[in-house]
């Protein structure tokens, strides 16, 4: 039996957002986030390689509220890409911990996990 390490909560959150890499932009559907990361379905073939910098914009509203996400592709299965966030600005972390606080219901595992990410 294999344990899960993962340290983070996911929060499923399906939306477009945009993702860009040194070979250009492309439209990503976003599947789920956490506050070390997301993963992602490209609506076309990227051309990127696990270690490939990037950086993810998720739009959030029509007024242009954005989480700004720099990016490493951690990993890619079938049409699937993992995304480490590397550096996020004040404005996009408080929207994201927002959102997975909103999500996840409960205070103190939001904390303990915002405690880890401040941590790193």
């Amino acid at each position: 039996m294999t344990s899960n390490r993962r340290q983070f909560s996911r929060i499923r959150f399906e939306t477009d957002a945009r993702l860009f890499l040194p070979s250009g932009e492309v439209t990503v559907e976003v599947l789920d986030l956490s506050l070390k990361g997301a993963l992602i379905k490209p609506g076309e073939p990227i051309f990127a390689n696990v270690g490939s910098k990037c950086t993810l914009k998720v739009r959030l509203d029509e007024v242009g509220t954005v989480i700004r996400m720099e990016c490493t592709i951690v990993h890619r299965r079938g049409l699937l890409v993992g995304l480490i966030c590397r550096e996020i600005d004040l404005d996009s972390i408080t929207h994201l911990r927002r959102l997975v606080a909103l999500n996840l219901g409960d205070e103190a595992l939001l904390e303990r996990e915002f405690g880890l990410l401040t941590q790193a």
